[in-house]
């Protein structure tokens, strides 16, 4: 059998893998479910592509950011360019079962990054215990990902915790609500480092602008819904980019159920999405990275691990609306980008000792539209109120570290043959991760003038178990793997060609963003293995 490598799925794990793999002039075959964006929502993506923000009619603009209607709790389910395709069809091709689970897995050419929010922070020593690796050993990995995703950043206050990996970020100007509250900010920074708070501007998986040159970001205001121009990263885009390298090849519609180890390689069972015919795969190795959900699937049935369970864990998102104590007068009329602003990270001393991280919003369309709809009919004769609110609304997302957070038991269930597999995702309240969230809420609004923004606790949204996306661990990484345990390559005990790369084998699931880390520990075991 010819030597190659597999890769499952193409989400920012598999084309991180895939990348380091063939850095080392190994072949790579990458097999993925492939849906992709409607051809009719292709063509209005293109449209505005192809056009100036002054030029897009408000027929077009409506049907661009159909979908998501916005309120006070953030939106139900966030879409892309108004389609669902992210999640299309993943629940009922993997026979997924929730129970007060917000997680949902994804079958799309890029998986869940079609529909993220581009935050990019390294994980850091004091988040990593219990890990069996430090900060050291993905630092190198770090700085590998980032020519794939690009990094809008700037050298502030959070460099001397969090590492920019890079020496040539680009840049992303400012929010004029988010100026004014940097500027707050650092005016009171000794205090509020003395009190546990760091803040810097936010850093972003976006084409941000060099000096002198203009090829990034226009602030057209549409981040929330798909950015028309392609500045915000994707993983699709790194296929696109691998599928110029002779040793790569790229595989859709394959929905993968099960991989079986033997001494001459790996076999990979599965079926065409499209009509449903079995299929099958050889290789010398298997990097799984299908997203948490599904990888847990295929590793579950690969071990006919039936009616036993694994336990997702989760970092507790919490969404918290700010008003500024000063108003910003043309908030709602700015050219701006859409995404996270500014960065919070609280070591608190009177708190535990994992950071909580926190992104602040500014203005824009999806934060106007919830204050709209919040007022209904009363918006006209109380126009003015509402302007008010939304040149002065900001909005918070919140995150814990796993240890203070809720988990998920997943369980493979089959009750007899003539029915099918089902997977079952039951959240497991941890009471505990209301009460931090209240501390932190509570700590915030002590420093409202420090920061000034008053949060508005009575508006605080506490969401259910996996609604941050930030999920994994059900086969965590240690130094002596026993049972659902993987060693430091993701394999599990008794395998060596198999290996899962994604937040699966995350130990616990720091509050700072995922996937940047995500990425570079899948380069890193891509790095490693089989050498």
């Amino acid at each position: 059998m010819a030597r190659m490598n597999i890769v499952i799925g193409s989400g920012p794990a598999g084309t991180a893998c895939a990348a380091a793999l063939l850095a080392r002039g190994e072949p790579v075959r990458m097999l993925d479910g492939g849906l992709t964006l409607e051809p009719e929502r292709a063509k209005l993506v293109e449209k505005f592509r192809r056009s100036q923000p002054a030029d897009w009619t408000a027929t077009d603009l409506a049907a661009y950011q159909s979908g998501m209607n916005p309120d006070v709790g953030g939106v139900p389910t966030k879409l892309v360019y108004g389609s669902d395709f992210p999640y299309r069809e993943a629940d009922e091709r993997l026979g997924v079962h929730y129970q007060n689970v917000g997680l949902r897995p994804s079958l799309a050419k890029g998986g869940l990054s079609n529909v993220w929010g581009a935050a990019m922070l390294p994980f850091v020593e004091r988040d990593l215990k219990g890990w069996p690796l430090s900060s050291t050993a993905l630092a190198p990995h770090y700085s590998a990902v980032l020519p794939l995703t690009g990094l809008a950043a700037c050298r502030d206050n959070l460099e001397k915790f969090f590492p920019l990996y890079t020496n040539t970020p680009t840049s992303l100007r400012p929010s004029q609500q988010a100026q004014q509250l940097l500027d707050t900010l650092t005016r009171h920074q000794t205090a509020l480092a003395g009190a546990g708070i760091h803040f810097g501007q936010s850093r972003l998986a976006v084409r941000g602008n060099l000096p002198g040159e203009n090829s990034g970001c226009i602030y057209c205001r549409l981040c929330m819904y798909g950015c028309p121009y392609g500045h915000i990263y994707t993983s699709a885009d790194t296929v696109t980019q691998l599928q110029l390298n002779p040793n790569f090849r790229y595989e859709p519609g394959a929905l993968i159920h099960r991989v079986r180890e033997s001494a001459a390689g790996v076999e990979i069972f599965g079926q065409d999405l499209a009509t449903g015919k079995p299929q099958q795969w050889h290789g010398d190795r298997v990097f799984i990275a299908a997203g948490t959900i599904a990888t847990t699937r295929i590793l579950l049935r690969s071990l006919e691990a039936y009616d036993q369970t694994a336990w997702l864990k989760d970092s507790q998102y919490f969404l918290l609306p700010l008003l500024l104590l000063k108003r910003t007068r043309g908030a709602t009329r700015e050219s701006l980008h859409a995404l996270s602003q500014i960065f919070l990270e609280l070591f608190t001393p009177d708190g535990p000792e994992q950071t909580t991280h926190v992104q602040i919003y500014s203005n824009s369309d999806l934060v106007s539209g919830a204050i709209a709809n919040t007022f209904g009919p009363l918006q006209r004769p109380l126009a003015w109120v509402m302007r008010d609110l939304q040149e002065r609304m900001l909005v918070a997302q919140g995150f814990l570290h796993s240890d203070h957070s809720s988990r998920i038991a997943v369980r493979l269930k089959k009750e007899n043959a003539d029915e099918p597999e089902r997977l079952e995702l039951k959240a497991e309240f941890n009471p505990a991760a209301r009460s931090e969230v209240q501390r932190v809420v509570r700590k915030l609004t002590r420093h409202t003038r420090k920061l000034g923004a008053l949060p508005l606790p009575v508006m605080l949204k506490f969401a259910e178990p996996g609604r941050s996306f930030h999920t994994g661990g059900t086969f965590p990484m240690s130094r002596q793997p026993q049972g659902f345990q993987t060693d430091l390559l993701g394999r599990l005990p008794g395998w060596n060609r198999v290996h899962a790369v994604d937040a699966t084998i995350f130990p616990s699931i720091p509050a700072t963003t995922i996937t940047f880390t995500v990425m570079a520990n899948a380069h890193r075991i891509g790095s490693e293995a089989g050498r």
